[in-house]
């Protein structure tokens, strides 16, 4: 297994790639929920506010992004999961682990530990 810093730093240069290929594609994107500071969410394995007790957002391996796309000549919020398919697919092949196979589309995370 990987040391959890080596995939934060991993999750960073993937995510730059991301935000490149997402900006060659035409999308826009913002930034979601990056990190869960325990100290505000709880630590790992407990809840404070919103998210699973488990989420990879409190070890900086998960990423939340808000996608737009140029309709009409006017930025539109990407709602669905199926609008973020083809960056899912993108960071799927990149070797993230993306939330759209279960319904959470703007998710990219590395998976540590059985955790997503």
């Amino acid at each position: 297994m990987s040391k959890l810093s080596d995939l934060q730093f991993e999750h960073v240069k993937m995510i730059a790639k991301l935000i490149s290929y997402a900006h060659k594609k035409g999308y826009r994107l913002t930034w979601g929920d990056a990190y869960r500071d325990p100290r505000v969410f709880g630590m790992m394995g407990t809840t404070r506010g919103y998210g699973h007790p488990h989420s990879n957002h409190k070890l900086r391996l998960a990423v939340d992004f808000n996608l737009f796309k140029l309709v009409d000549g006017k930025w539109e919020y990407c709602r669905e999961t199926s609008d973020h398919k083809k960056l899912g697919r993108y960071w799927e092949k990149m070797g993230g682990t993306w939330g759209g196979t279960w319904g959470d589309g703007n998710h990219y995370s590395l998976e540590y530990n059985g955790r997503k």
